[in-house]
């Protein structure tokens, strides 16, 4: 009986979510099949086209390299915020949590003001004499990779405090009187323990980067073209739906891949975490 009921309760969210999200998700897959040339010739068009490749490698990179940077960041200000006493892990949580208050085109517009020629990193240099003529540092990987670090690392951030905050103290302090050395104690109880927020965390980085359309546009523009950007030029530009469609389902398998190959990371660190 408790079974049927609690089949009962997740039958409307089950619903919303097929209707809403897996079904559309699936028709745009099946339009990408049912072309005139062959069902396989959209995706044939895509791979033989060396420009379109590039721009698949180039946001791979850009989201590896953004997901990477941020479990760095993310992690080592997690556990910062962890072990900190009760009313300054409140200050650090609001502080984390503040940028996500803006809008993502508002904190891009910020790197633009930052990272601009006559923007503020190019004023201290320049006043400084560390560069003797403004740096060329927008529409580049790096400005791109810079701005989704800073927008993706409060979410990581969250992530893992949670995670870090449920490892007991006495796991530590037994690890402290065996003789293990902080670096010991580190590698061997609070990262492998850690490991499931991690691969959530990371989940979370590198969806939100590899499917990221506004940074990318404002930060990159044509030069670094993503495939977020190369999907709305086919779909609002040049009206290629097909093409659209076929750019969207390589990203969905390309995310679902991912996903996959880092749980089957997690559990072989740790075959107990995940």
């Amino acid at each position: 009986m408790k079974r049927f009921a609690g089949w009962t309760l997740s039958t409307p969210a089950t619903l919303l979510v097929l209707v809403f999200l897996i079904l559309p998700v699936l028709a745009t897959i099946v339009t990408t099949f049912a072309t005139t040339a062959g069902p396989f010739a959209p995706y044939l068009t895509f791979f033989g086209s060396g420009f379109r490749r590039t721009v698949l490698w180039r946001t791979i990179q850009i989201s590896l390299a953004t997901t990477a940077i941020s479990l760095v960041i993310g992690f080592l200000t997690a556990y910062v915020v962890s072990r900190s006493p009760g009313w300054l892990k409140s200050i650090l949580i609001v502080a984390a949590v503040f940028p996500l208050l803006t809008g993502v085109v508002v904190r891009s517009f910020a790197w633009l003001i930052i990272l601009g020629k006559n923007g503020i990193l190019n004023s201290a240099l320049l006043s400084t004499g560390l560069i003797s003529e403004p740096l060329s540092m927008l529409y580049t990987q790096g400005a791109v990779i810079t701005a989704m670090v800073y927008l993706f690392v409060p979410l990581m951030v969250l992530t893992l405090v949670g995670v870090l905050e449920a490892i007991p103290d006495d796991l530590l302090q037994a690890s402290a009187s065996l003789g293990a050395k902080p670096t010991a104690t580190f590698m061997q109880v609070i990262l492998p323990l850690a490991v499931p927020g991690l691969i959530v965390g990371a989940v979370l980085v590198f969806t939100g980067s590899f499917t990221a359309y506004a940074t990318p546009q404002l930060l990159g523009g044509e030069a670094q073209m993503v495939m977020g950007t190369l999907m709305y030029q086919q779909a609002m530009v040049t009206f290629d739906w097909v093409s659209a469609s076929t750019i969207a389902a390589i990203m969905v398998v390309i995310t679902i891949a991912i996903v996959l190959l880092m749980t089957r990371v997690a559990r072989r660190l740790n075959p107990m975490a995940v």
